[in-house]
């Protein structure tokens, strides 16, 4: 039911009971109810002469398929700021953030994430090298996607596809 066994503020074990609504992690010692973060990532949306900017990834899962360039967002950071973080990461571009282009929930296939933000971007800096995750990182025409991961991926590159630019 929940990730944490032990209180966050006075350590004492916790138990499950309903509070605001919804059945929580809640200490029987101090009060406190246990709220679960959601995951939340963020993604990329970089064009360069009609082409889409795509990392092919190391990792599992979906080793060897592309996605745009993502990942989570840190405690107390900005996702604007994570989605450059993550596309200079793992493409060794510095982007500006230029349009929030779609937030996406646990429905559509978010692989790991409760909620994915996916921002326009353009490249403004650095050369096109992958790191972190990527093994690879190419511009992509419509006509010649690869193999995609994820079908979050597969939705947003459907509309960009589909001339949401």
């Amino acid at each position: 039911m929940h990730d944490i066994n032990f209180c966050m503020r006075c350590g004492h074990s916790l138990e499950t009971r309903e509070a605001f609504g919804k059945v929580r992690p809640v200490c029987p010692q101090c009060g406190r109810v246990h709220f679960m973060d959601p995951k939340v990532a963020v993604a990329l949306v970089v064009e360069r002469d009609r082409k889409l900017l795509l990392v092919r990834r190391a990792n599992d899962p979906e080793r060897g398929k592309w996605s745009m360039p993502a990942g989570f967002v840190d405690r107390g950071e900005d996702p604007a700021e994570a989605a450059a973080r993550e596309g200079l990461e793992e493409t060794g571009l510095t982007v500006r953030i230029t349009q929030l282009m779609e937030v996406l929930g646990k429905g559509d296939d978010t692989e790991g994430a409760d909620i994915l933000i996916v921002y326009r971007a353009e490249a403004v800096a650095g050369e096109l090298t992958p790191g972190d995750d990527a093994s690879e990182a190419d511009y992509f025409g419509p006509d010649e996607l690869p193999a995609l991961a994820f079908a979050s991926t597969r939705k947003v590159i459907a509309r960009w596809k589909a001339g949401d630019r």
